[in-house]
């Protein structure tokens, strides 16, 4: 139960950080384009809320690096991608964009998907690699990075 303490508490950190960074009025009407921008955003929460959840029950950790699941996630989000947290982030990012008709916020889930990627790539892949081994290494054979297979298993 703690790590879901501590998991809930790096998410809402996160999510204060993007909503100061990102904050905007509300825009005076609403159109498709918002609505879209709330249903994009709140499946994005959705989605991030849900993996970290599932980092804090099954891999008894969370998705902070200096606090990581002490055993492999491979199940709820993380059978489809290997890395849904950070899509769900994007989504919500993406979201407020349209929301909001920021330019600005769309920069923002552009550079933070970028960095994202370089971070998968050049940390966390590595660091997976060294602690979980074959594990792993067979995880990657089944699970794409970013984009899901037609039929996960």
């Amino acid at each position: 139960m703690f790590a879901v303490g501590r998991a809930l508490t790096y998410a809402a950190l996160l999510g204060a950080l993007v909503l100061f960074y990102g904050r905007a009025h509300l825009p005076a009407s609403m159109g498709a384009r918002q609505i879209a921008g709330m249903l994009l955003g709140a499946a994005g929460v959705a989605l991030a809320l849900w993996c970290a959840l599932t980092f804090a029950w099954l891999g008894k950790g969370t998705p902070a690096p200096f606090d990581p699941p002490r055993r492999l996630v491979t199940r709820g989000p993380y059978r489809f991608v290997r890395n849904p947290i950070y899509l769900g982030a994007g989504a919500a990012l993406a979201g407020a964009a349209l929301l909001y008709g920021s330019l600005r916020l769309v920069g923002y889930a552009a550079l933070f998907l970028l960095a994202a990627h370089l971070f998968v790539v050049w940390y966390e892949e590595p660091t997976l690699r060294r602690t979980f081994g074959p594990e792993y290494e067979a995880y990657c054979r089944r699970v794409r990075r970013w984009w899901p297979r037609p039929n996960p298993s």
